[in-house]
């Protein structure tokens, strides 16, 4: 039997892959789909079903996402599995390195963008909005914004260059914020030195 498993959200499963070799973890890392997010109520059952197929194989699962909408429905759902996730409400919360509610009380219609989200921008907002077909929804979607804030975990220009781009679609100025992996490693690294039976 294996030590450790990890089931994240498609959205981290780069930096948590990243944090896996570099901390010698050991761990297979099983992503779920980014677009789970477009209907949350959808994430718990797809946790669960994850779970399910691995148990077996694994001492230990540990869930890689926020809360990501659910209400507490992916928390009740772990306490009874008895399977413990990384803390947080959502990545940008993680990402934003303690400053996300500071953030938003400065400017509450931010729109946040990540690495893996500037990559996918044209896929996850303008397409999976109906914008890229339907120019006039990203006013209805977009009107109430007034800025886009890029919580960057990697420096590099060319995803500098394509947030501002990302930006331009909505019509919003851009800030960029360099944070690195935010609290999402240290929250990691938290859950398994802490417990017991995760401890590698």
């Amino acid at each position: 039997m294996k030590d450790i498993a990890f089931i994240v959200c498609g959205a981290l499963a780069r930096e948590v892959l990243a944090l896996n070799k570099k901390h010698n973890w050991g761990a297979d890392v099983f992503g779920l789909p980014v677009l789970l997010h477009n209907e949350p109520d959808r994430i718990p059952p797809a946790v669960q079903e994850r779970i399910d197929q691995i148990r077996g194989e694994y001492k230990n699962i540990v869930i890689v996402y926020g809360d990501c909408g659910t209400s507490g429905s992916l928390d009740r759902l772990l306490a009874q599995e008895g399977v413990q996730r990384v803390a947080g409400p959502h990545c940008y919360e993680m990402y934003a390195n303690g400053s996300f509610e500071g953030l938003m009380e400065e400017q509450p219609g931010t729109f946040f963008l990540t690495d893996y989200l500037v990559g996918s921008f044209d896929h996850l907002v303008l397409e999976g909005l109906g914008i890229d077909q339907n120019p006039q929804l990203r006013d209805d979607y977009f009107s109430n914004y007034t800025r886009v804030v890029y919580l960057a975990q990697r420096e590099d220009p060319s995803l500098q260059q394509r947030a501002k781009w990302a930006a331009d679609c909505l019509g919003l100025p851009l800030e960029i914020r360099q944070t690195g992996y935010g609290l999402l490693e240290g929250r990691l690294l938290k859950l398994i030195n802490d417990s017991p039976q995760l401890s590698l």
